[in-house]
């Protein structure tokens, strides 16, 4: 049996066991979410044509984890005006394992329903610290520089082409070392403004990133 679902103005086909990706709803992960917006039924009985949704159908699922996509540039101009603007975007999703396919009003299984141990849905949701995300050998990986506030990509290129590979060496420098870093790499003061030595003693000692871009690639595991 397959359905039609319509969610974030999109249209899915769907089975049993299957996984979709889809814009974020509100639900962590672990949770059971049901579609109730079913436009179509298929199966071995013939299929079923919503006007414009099934009545008594709904799917249920199971989030298996929130993300976020490519990002996409607009970059808009207007010539001889002196006038441009460049703007990025990563839309928030979500990873969603189909559980079932109710019809007549039914409500999700138990099976389908059932979360997971409190312990282990809060290990889940909370990787609030850094070492709750340890790298390989199971020690801490500092050498994330871009967990940063204020160090992007061609700012990171820069530091680890002058040696500068790891949060402790940002973490040992004096307000000299600021200096001389700021003058040999062009970084024009960012590095004060921004107190990245200070961001880089504060996740040594454990505490998440202050910008919620960070916070979301530390929760995500991966370095973006």
């Amino acid at each position: 049996m397959y359905a039609v679902i319509k969610t974030g103005g999109k249209q899915y086909k769907v089975a049993a066991e299957d996984t979709i990706t889809i814009e974020i709803l509100k639900a962590s992960a672990g949770d059971t979410v049901v579609f109730p917006d079913v436009l179509m039924l298929g199966g071995d009985a013939g299929i079923t044509l919503g006007a414009p949704f099934v009545a008594g159908a709904s799917v249920a699922g199971e989030v298996l984890q929130q993300k976020r996509g490519p990002k996409v540039i607009s970059f808009k101009k207007r010539r001889r005006q002196n006038s441009k603007r460049k703007r990025g975007h990563r839309q928030d999703l979500m990873v969603v394992r189909i559980a079932e396919i109710l019809t007549d009003g039914a409500k999700p299984s138990k099976a389908a329903s059932a979360k997971k141990p409190a312990a282990e849905k809060t290990a889940a949701a909370k990787p609030a610290k850094l070492a709750d995300l340890p790298a390989e050998g199971g020690k801490l990986d500092t050498s994330n520089l871009s967990l940063i506030s204020g160090v992007g990509p061609t700012i990171e290129k820069k530091l680890r082409a002058a040696g500068i590979t790891s949060w402790e060496q940002i973490a040992s420098w004096t307000e000299a070392d600021l200096e001389a870093k700021d003058k040999e790499l062009a970084l024009r003061g960012r590095a004060k403004r921004e107190e990245w030595v200070e961001q880089a003693r504060e996740l040594l000692a454990g505490k998440p990133p202050r910008a919620k871009a960070d916070q979301a690639e530390q929760k995500s595991g991966e370095d973006w």
